[in-house]
């Protein structure tokens, strides 16, 4: 059994860059192996080992696929699938609760005395004045939804990154603050995509920790623009991890892959914080 997880260990500590040098037959070889050994040894040891979740490789899996799932592992994996959080951003409170591949998010505020509870559950929107449902235009029902899956979106990170819109494509690696960072793109199909489906991402992925330490973007709507953001106070509650970032402003037009490099200049302007608070599991209440 220690044999069979120092394979592990050993593939997922290796940068994607060096997977990329091995071919589909030789992944499949060695998670062969992986199978095999662990059965060989399975009595040779009573000490409990929590198991490694890793995709199956075949033919279609891709070194984006394994470093993906590299990074989803290391902020929760699993766990976000059956995760039910409530947390408090910029004086509203959220909750997401998350069932397989069924969701419901809320978020309640308050205005002028009245309380509003929005509800995303499955793709569908309801907004709630007082307890009372409210009749609401097409596009306020766009609205109001995209503005709570974005927070949902970006508080969970790297949990959505698999959806089947989700197009991944690797960009090498990048030295930052002295550490060794793999770089992954991710845009988006314009079916299941949503709104912004030509918005495009980058995420500077830790090659130690594997987590997430830097994202970028770029956006369209509004004239466009560019953001940097900086991770900042992690920290795992229940098993999944949650953190802030220090939100940047470029240049439209500034590309993604060069933000870094701005950033350890100090040439990019900080334009605020973006704090989750008050995180709570609320399975465990």
């Amino acid at each position: 059994m220690v044999f069979a997880f120092f394979i592990v260990a050993t593939f997922y500590m290796m940068k994607i860059s060096e997977i990329h040098m091995i071919t589909q037959r030789t992944i499949y070889l060695i998670f062969t192996m992986l199978v095999l050994v662990s059965c060989k040894d399975t009595n040779e040891s009573s000490r409990k080992i929590e198991p490694v979740r890793v995709i199956t490789p075949n033919a279609e899996t891709t070194p984006e696929d394994l470093l993906l799932e590299m990074v989803i592992n290391a902020h929760g994996g699993e766990l976000y699938n059956e995760a039910n959080f409530s947390f408090r951003f910029r004086e509203k409170e959220y909750t997401f609760a998350n069932s397989g591949n069924n969701y419901t998010y809320t978020v309640e505020s308050s205005a002028n005395g009245d309380t509003i509870i929005d509800v995303f559950k499955n793709g569908k929107f309801s907004r709630f004045m007082n307890d009372q449902l409210l009749e609401l235009s097409e596009k306020n029902i766009a609205k109001y939804s995209e503005a709570l899956n974005s927070v949902i979106y970006f508080v969970t990170l790297p949990h959505k990154l698999n959806d089947p819109a989700v197009i991944k494509k690797y960009k090498g690696t990048a030295t930052i603050k002295d550490k060794n960072y793999e770089i992954l793109e991710i845009t988006f199909e314009k079916n299941g995509g949503g709104k912004d489906f030509d918005d495009v991402f980058h995420y500077w992925i830790n090659s130690e920790s594997h987590k997430i330490d830097y994202l970028a973007y770029n956006y369209r709507v509004n004239e466009g623009g560019v953001r940097f953001r900086s991770a900042y106070n992690k920290r795992v509650v229940s098993g999944i991890t949650f953190q802030d970032y220090i939100n940047y402003k470029a240049p439209v037009g500034t590309p993604l892959i060069d933000l870094p490099v701005l950033f350890e200049k100090g040439e990019l302007k900080e334009l605020s914080r973006i704090e989750t608070e008050n995180i709570i599991n609320l399975t465990d209440l």
